[in-house]
């Protein structure tokens, strides 16, 4: 730093004239709300007109350093990055002492402004009024900056708090949305019983299931899974949804119904969304179980035995094909005492210490080892089975499980 030089008692008085015309300047600015840009302004005009710094530059950190403020030299210091040797200090330095390119001695001294123990910009002078080589000079400089400098990162801290509450909103409403495609309640009675476990890797999830009665002999059940999460997932789900429901009065062909839902999801979905699916439509007095895997884990149907038939046939996922390429309805019998368990991948692809994957193989030994246990029970200890199988790690994905066993 240049020699120190102490000023006249009628220099030090015009000097606080002028510092106190400054902060009056600054505050009303601030107080004023005006615009981040106009705020720059007014601190340049300020310390130009106001203090007789003549040349300056202004480094404020926003994820990186960016000139904000630059006048009174010949270089374009906003193409500039700011030195490694600069963004280190944390007091009033003169730039002679560092070892950094010429262009950034046309500046005689750099000011650090901190806040709460956090650097928040970096101010360089330089050809400034002799006053302002005296440290306490300096330090005034440091504290105008600060309170301005402050001042723009509160607004940045409580624009950042509104977004965050913005999207808190967004997302509560979309957890609500989400809940209210469950069904409210599942049967369970003497001819089936359907139990359904669902939950969330976030706040929103992509996955879906459902129970629809479509008349004394026939019931609907389906679980669904949307390609990401979060808001855009959980929308497309109840297009979904409110689309399945839709069709479902028209026509009970799974054929139609999938077809038209593929239309559905391929004239609405966003960003390379698509949805995988399995739909059954359970028939009690044929006891018959027509379905559709779209793209999706093969569900399971048990047998009294401990056999079982992957469900497995059916179309690609939807949404991806304006018209599906191929599409089957299959039709299996289901004798009494049969189990058919539906599930989404967030169950198989679990992993263990050696990055073994849980997969469909270990899902069927645990069922048939718990065959004749309560569905709710066969969910609950299936899912402490893959949390000790992933070392209580947390999920990497939304999980959803539904069984039906047909008595």
């Amino acid at each position: 730093m240049s020699e120190l030089k102490f000023p006249t008692v009628e220099q030090e008085l015009n000097l606080k004239k002028l510092e106190l015309a400054a902060l009056l300047e600054i505050t009303k600015a601030i107080n004023n709300n005006l615009p981040e840009e106009a705020l720059y302004k007014i601190y340049h005009f300020t310390l130009l007109a106001q203090l007789n710094i003549r040349r300056l530059s202004l480094f404020l950190l926003d994820e990186q350093w960016e000139c904000k403020v630059c006048f009174g030299t010949d270089y374009n210091f906003r193409e500039l990055a700011l030195p490694q040797e600069i963004a280190e200090l944390r007091e009033i330095t003169s730039l002679s002492k560092l070892n950094i390119d010429r262009r950034w001695h046309d500046f005689e001294t750099v000011i650090p402004i901190i806040h709460n123990s956090r650097i928040l910009a970096f101010v360089m002078i330089g050809n400034v009024h002799a006053y302002y080589t005296t440290l306490g000079a300096l330090s005034f400089v440091q504290t105008l900056s600060n309170i301005i400098l402050v001042a723009m990162e509160n607004r940045r801290l409580e624009r950042q708090r509104l977004a965050q509450e913005a999207v808190r909103k967004e997302v509560e409403i979309a957890r609500e949305v989400q809940n209210m495609l469950f069904p409210k309640s599942l049967p369970n009675n003497q001819q089936v019983s359907v139990h359904a476990t669902y939950i969330p890797h976030s706040s929103i999830g992509g996955d879906y299931y459902d129970y629809i009665p479509i008349d004394k002999d026939q019931f609907l059940f389906c679980v669904a899974d949307v390609s990401g999460k979060g808001v855009p997932a959980s929308l497309l789900m109840s297009n979904f949804q409110a689309g399945l429901r839709t069709i479902l009065r028209q026509t009970t062909n799974l054929d139609t119904i999938v077809s038209e839902l593929n239309d559905l999801i391929y004239r609405n979905a966003v960003a390379e969304k698509f949805i995988t699916c399995f739909l059954g439509i359970y028939n009690r007095t044929t006891r018959e179980l027509s379905y559709v895997n779209a793209g999706h884990n093969a569900s399971i149907l048990l047998y009294e035995n401990n056999t079982y038939q992957l469900l497995e046939e059916g179309c690609t996922m939807l949404g991806i094909f304006d018209v599906l390429p191929f599409l089957k309805v299959t039709k299996v019998p289901v004798p009494p005492q049969s189990f058919v368990f539906c599930y989404t991948d967030g169950l198989t692809e679990v992993f263990n210490q050696e990055e073994d994957e849980f997969g469909v193989e270990n899902t069927i030994k645990f069922l048939q080892c718990c065959r004749f246990v309560s569905s709710r029970n066969i969910h609950t200890q299936l899912l402490q089975e893959i949390n000790a199988y992933n070392s209580g790690n947390s999920f990497h994905d939304d999980i959803t499980l539904l069984s039906c066993r047909f008595k």
